[in-house]
This record gives C-alpha cells, structure tokens and sequence, in this order.
C-alpha cells in the first residue's frame, strides 16, 4: 500500500552556484561518494532527498548525510539509509522506496513513493485476513498474494 509519495524540481544551475557560494553546503547534504559526481547529478540527488522527505511526511528524525543515492548494477537509484532516518522509515512501516531521478534542460526532479508492506490494519493485528490466515467468514485462506 502507498503511504507517501514526494516529487521535487532542482534548477540545476541555481543549485551549482549555492554550492560554489557555501563550500561546506556539499558536506551537509551529502555523503563522500555522492560528492565524486557532477553537478548536475548532485541536484537530483538532493531533489531525490527533498522528494523522500516530502513521503515521509516530513523531516523529523531524517539527517541528509544519513540518506545516500546509491545505483544498483544495472544504473538503477536506489536509497541506502542509515541512522535515525533508517529507523524513522522503518518506524512508518515502509518496506519498500521507489524512485526515479532525471536531469535534462537545465533542472533535476525526483519522484518518490514509499511503499509499505501491508495496510495498516493489518500491521496491527485488525482487519482483513492475510493469505496464511483463514478468511473470517469461510475458514479458507486467501489462497494468493494482495
């Protein structure tokens, strides 16, 4: 079930220069490997992060540095979380961080949904029968996944 969803536009070259004005500004808002890349893909970096707090529903407890775009082997994005912002995913209930980062014509976006693993009625004991539970009215289960 989706619990969140964020998306956040980066002028790439507004960006560029807030970070040439602010040299510690880098360091605060991403980690050593992060700052290797170029420019353009620091701004959809930090629009990925903007976007996932935007998911979460704010900022309480997420830490920048704690929140690193790493690629999968196939080139694909991918949130590596660390810290308080890792509890404070987990704590929501998200299982699972969809994400999709561009840059072209001069800005960066990001979108992403946060995703968790069950309805809430469900993490909690309530609700409706899950596949390994006999369905309340027949005594069967679901048979299948939701």
């Amino acid at each position: 079930m989706i619990v969140g969803i964020g998306v956040d536009l980066v002028d790439i070259g507004r960006f560029e220069r807030a970070l040439e004005r602010t040299p510690r500004l880098a360091a605060r808002l991403f980690t050593d490997a992060e700052r290797l890349r170029p420019p353009r893909s620091l701004a959809a970096r930090y629009a990925a992060k903007e976007a996932l707090i935007k998911a979460l529903g704010g900022s309480e407890g997420v830490h920048w540095t704690e929140i690193e775009i790493t690629p999968e082997a196939s080139g694909r994005p991918w949130f590596t979380l660390t810290g308080s912002t890792a509890d404070v995913v987990a704590e929501k209930g998200i299982a699972t961080l969809h994400l999709s980062m561009s840059h072209d014509g001069g800005f960066a976006t990001a979108y992403v949904i946060a995703e968790s693993s069950s309805d809430p009625q469900e993490r909690t004991g309530t609700g409706r029968a899950t596949a390994e539970d006999p369905d309340p009215a027949t005594g069967a289960g679901s048979g299948g996944p939701r």
